[in-house]
């Protein structure tokens, strides 16, 4: 009897203590795996705004006028007026306001020229959100707000027709076409699309073959999106961009609306060059928005949720 007890007394023990630990054990996996989480989430993702813009440059070119050629401006008399510059004081095109404790990017538009990342990246996924302001400027006045982002941006600021930005490969921000594709320069790319045809421009679709896009390509130097994703005036938007190894997704509030491979250039050797790594650009271009949210994450590969593109 005596020893039935003790036992029944040991056994309820010794399950008492291993709830116990259980629910040590459990508590300290979770804190682990909140902890871990929280700082996988920190290195994944680094923000880029804060509200001196600190890891930002900023070039100025020009305020373009109507009937603009790409040749060098000139005033009045003929004498050719120099770019603004880098960094320079006294223009607020790039500034900052507070919103919900959080500093957006507003861009002014009225002169052309980028805010440039101090950083060169290369593989990563790059993510900001937008929307437009209610300015627009000469020489688009009448015509459709725009932006962009400009990436893999290599090399010297004023080199491209409008003498504003650097070599690079152009995530189209405009009204009605935001995730087209510019060549910047010399840069070219092959983008799944249709060819174009009567007049029509080509136009991405990932059921397509790939076409060659700026530099030497056969395609020219513009490729429409797939589809208009675009919220409305009022609404902030969100773009995603994947690069890695040379292969990129330009995406419009979660849809893909162009699949691009072998991003490249050609020097002035005539020399084609792989395009892979740069600094990231964003436009302005006589219209006035808004950029916030705007962060960036490296990639070791890509998902096969990306993957599955190429």
């Amino acid at each position: 009897m005596i020893n039935k007890i003790t036992g029944q007394k040991n056994g309820l023990a010794f399950a008492i203590l291993s709830i116990i630990f259980c629910f040590s054990c459990s508590d300290k996996t979770n804190k682990t795996n909140t902890a871990e989480s929280a700082q996988n989430e920190e290195y994944v993702w680094t923000d880029l705004i804060d509200e001196d813009l600190s890891k930002w440059d900023n070039y100025l070119s020009f305020k373009h006028q109507l009937g603009y050629d790409g040749s060098h401006p000139k005033d009045s008399l003929g004498n050719k007026i120099e770019p603004i510059g880098l960094n320079q004081p006294g223009y607020d095109v790039f500034t900052t306001v507070i919103e919900d404790g959080k500093p957006i990017i507003k861009v002014g538009g009225e002169y052309y020229g980028a805010l440039a990342t101090k950083e060169v990246y290369e593989n990563y996924h790059f993510q900001l959100k937008f929307k437009w302001g209610d300015k627009k400027w000469v020489p688009r006045e009448n015509r459709l707000k725009d932006s962009g982002i400009l990436y893999h941006s290599n090399g010297e600021f004023g080199v491209e027709h409008w003498r504003s930005w650097m070599l690079s490969q152009e995530f189209q921000i405009m009204e009605a076409h935001t995730g087209d594709f510019w060549s910047q320069a010399t840069s070219a790319v092959d983008i799944r699309a249709y060819a174009s045809e009567s007049g029509l421009n080509p136009m991405a679709s990932e059921s397509q073959p790939y076409l060659s896009f700026g530099e030497g390509g056969e395609a020219g130097k513009y490729c429409l999106r797939s589809n208009n994703y675009e919220n409305g005036p009022d609404e902030w938007n969100t773009l995603d961009l994947i690069c890695f190894n040379g292969n990129s997704l330009h995406i419009v509030n979660g849809e893909v609306v162009m699949v691009l491979r072998n991003s490249r250039y050609v020097n002035e050797e005539g020399v084609v060059v792989p395009m892979n790594k740069g600094k990231i650009q964003l436009q302005s271009e006589a219209a006035e928005l808004f950029f916030k949210d705007v962060k960036i994450r490296m990639l070791d590969e890509l998902s096969p949720e990306y993957s599955n593109y190429f």
